[in-house]
Formats: structure tokens, C-alpha cells, sequence
């Protein structure tokens, strides 16, 4: 449904340009973004888990970016009673630079289309193992947030993920949503004229 395209590239780092974001050169601009607060670290739970291989100075992304991980997993698991699966997140120039020797379908380091895990803006979700049931679900879910213009999805075949860019608008939008509380509050006892006279 959402095959990698130049397009898709483009559009990923317009919104990179948008939120005037840095590409992340090193592992020392990373731990400087940690320490600020710009990146938050995604935790494993009930809903989510990590690839076993992603380094866990590398499992951190934008706030944002993190709420639509957190959002996403729980639907998810809500759904199928399964953990969704992150692959990948933020990423440095360097990692990206050593990646690209490795995988030639990979994103550029630089350019008007480098990868946008260089601004720590995207996740890559586990598809390989996935029900088509799941598949369609999850599919379904991007296209909604696609159409909202709150995420640019790739499902990339080589490497049998979904990769999601999450728009900053996404914690505006998110804002806006009413949460419903899983029990309903008692209703308030009217007061009527008998219990006034009480």
C-alpha cells in the first residue's frame, strides 16, 4: 500500500526542514539531545518491544514520535493481544553512512533525501511475522493518520518493516482527541424538592 518512493523521500525531509531539525552527525550530538530532552527514550511494555539487535542508545526519537509509538502499540495490542515490534529509530550520519554499505536500498545520509531517521522524527515497525489480519490492520491505521496528514509510511520490502515518519503536528492533533475513561462515573443525584426539605 505505501511502496518507497522519491516522492515520499522529498516529503519526508520537507517536514524534517518544516520543524527546522538537525540531521544528527554523531554520537555526541545524540547524547546532547538525550540530555535536553529533545529526544525521549521509548519503553518496552506490555504493548511494544524491541528488535533485540537495536542498540539501546539508539532507541529514542522525538517526544511526538514517541506518543504515536505508544499510541499505535496499544491499539495494537488492544486488537490482537500481541506486542508490536520496534526495529529502529533514531539514527546518526555515521550509523546511516555504515548502513548504506550494507543495505543499498537504504536512504542517503544527506540531501534532499536522507533518511529521516537522522532527525529522530521516525520508527521502523516490525512487519515480517505479521498475520495478513495484522498486515491490513496496521495498514489501515497508517492510511487513516496518512490521510490526516500526520504520517508518511514506506513499507520497505527488502527489509520487511513499516517505516513512519511522524509529522510534529501529530502532537497537536493528538491534543485534540477526547480520551474515554474506561468506567463511566456515577451520575450526580439531582437534588429535588423533597430532599431539599430533608
Amino acid at each position: 500500500m505505501f511502496r518507497p518512493s522519491h516522492e515520499s523521500l522529498l516529503l519526508q525531509n520537507a517536514e524534517v526542514d518544516r520543524l527546522e531539525l538537525p540531521r544528527i552527525q554523531d554520537d555526541d550530538e545524540l547524547e546532547a539531545l538525550k540530555a535536553s530532552g529533545a529526544l525521549q527514550p521509548i519503553i518496552a511494555g506490555e504493548s511494544l518491544r524491541f528488535d533485540p539487535r537495536l542498540d539501546p542508545s539508539r532507541r529514542y526519537c522525538r517526544p511526538w514520535t514517541r506518543d504515536f509509538v505508544q499510541d499505535i502499540a496499544q491499539a495494537y495490542y488492544n486488537r490482537f493481544h500481541q506486542q508490536i515490534q520496534v526495529n529502529s529509530a533514531v539514527r546518526t550520519v555515521k550509523v546511516q553512512k555504515k548502513l548504506r554499505r550494507h543495505n543499498r536500498n537504504a536512504a542517503p545520509a544527506d540531501g534532499d533525501t536522507a533518511s529521516s531517521h537522522l532527525a529522530g522524527l521516525t520508527v521502523d515497525l516490525q512487519r515480517r511475522g505479521m498475520s495478513q489480519e495484522q498486515i491490513h490492520w496496521t495498514e489501515h491505521y497508517l492510511f487513516y493518520m496518512k490521510a490526516l496528514g500526520l504520517v508518511e509510511p514506506e513499507e520497505e520490502r527488502h527489509q520487511w518493516v513499516f517505516h513512519i515518519m511522524v509529522s510534529g503536528r501529530y502532537a497537536d492533533w493528538r491534543e485534540t482527541q477526547d480520551i474515554v475513561p474506561m468506567e463511566r462515573p456515577e451520575p450526580t443525584p439531582t437534588m429535588t424538592a423533597d430532599s431539599r426539605a430533608e
